[in-house]
């Protein structure tokens, strides 16, 4: 009985280890974190370590001193990676805000800080 205990208990954090794993980390983006871009449009990607469901995900550019904008998500997009155009972009810092919905049932988020100049 023991050994049918101890079974199940490290049956149980082999189970769960792999849960945790499955959280979508960012191995890297375009622009990348703290990038000065030239001109009025950029392309956005961001690439994660796992996949993520495309469907759920949001992108949204934030001027530090202004508006907000939802990115389109676009169809070129895949089964790791974000992909969509940020466009009329004037000189100044920008926040990217990016959610996505995780393999394991976790949303997550982050931001990513850049600048435009013009």
């Amino acid at each position: 009985m023991t050994h049918l205990r101890s079974f199940c208990a490290l049956a149980l954090l082999l189970l769960n280890g792999g849960t945790a794993l499955a959280h979508a980390i960012v191995l890297g983006s375009t622009p990348r974190a703290d990038d000065i871009v030239e001109g009025e449009e950029t392309a956005v990607e961001i690439r994660f370590n796992s996949r993520i469901d495309v469907g759920r995900s949001t992108l949204r550019l934030f001027k530090i001193d202004g508006d907000a904008v939802t990115l389109p998500v676009s169809d070129a997009s895949s089964e790791d990676v974000l992909r969509s155009k940020a466009t009329g972009l004037t000189s100044g810092k920008y926040r990217l805000h990016w959610q996505t919905l995780s393999p394991d049932g976790h949303i997550t988020h982050g931001d990513i800080f850049f600048g435009v100049s013009r």
